[in-house]
């Protein structure tokens, strides 16, 4: 069995109480958390540089064991002296003669009907888009995790109810389900040390 479990982790994921878990039911297993790019995480499970990975979907299950953890509200980021904060919740109607950035990063591929297209080139990743919408430029939709992840204090954000949910779910090559990725399995679906697989 090898001595280090790689994790691939996409950006917003959370998995600390699993880590914690780990730590106590595998001391002999050092799991080391690996950074991945959305655009990324499909190729570093087919290459090996990961043995599992927090994964946001939808993705090309082909080869793959996927199992969805669970859903992540959207929400819209807007500058703090934004109208839009004097609600506790939006929908896409709100968002209507908007500036809607999407970052080359995006993982919703949200649209919304009515907003109006930026007149500069969409920002490389969710921090320099969540930054333009901070200097008062526009709005963007990301999961809730994005949002708290890159959190400034002069952008707020609101649940967007009729946007979409975004699924996060670990995955793993279906022909390297090794005995640690058996074991992490185990620990994300709350299988006690002591009960059997089943």
């Amino acid at each position: 069995m090898p001595t280090t479990f790689l994790l691939g982790a996409i950006p917003g994921a959370t998995p600390g109480k699993w880590i914690d878990t780990w730590k106590e039911r595998m001391p002999r297993t050092s799991l080391e958390l690996v950074a991945l790019a959305v655009a990324e995480q499909r190729r570093a499970l087919r290459d090996g540089e990961v043995d599992a990975a927090l994964v946001r979907l939808p993705m090309d299950k082909d080869g793959l064991h996927v199992i969805p953890l669970y859903d992540e509200v959207p929400v819209v980021v807007c500058a703090k002296e934004s109208h839009l904060t004097a609600a506790d919740e939006l929908d896409m109607a709100d968002l209507v003669g908007e500036v809607l950035i999407v970052p080359e990063d995006d993982v919703l591929g949200v649209r919304v009907p009515g907003a109006v297209e930026p007149r500069f080139a969409p920002p490389a990743d969710t921090a320099e888009a969540i930054a333009t919408v901070a200097a008062g430029v526009g709005i963007v939709v990301v999961p809730m995790s994005l949002a708290r992840l890159h959190q400034r204090k002069d952008v707020e954000y609101r649940p967007l109810l009729d946007g979409p949910a975004s699924t996060v779910a670990l995955a793993w090559p279906a022909d390297r389900t090794t005995p640690a990725v058996d074991a992490f399995v185990g620990i994300v679906r709350g299988r006690t040390a002591n009960s059997s697989r089943g």
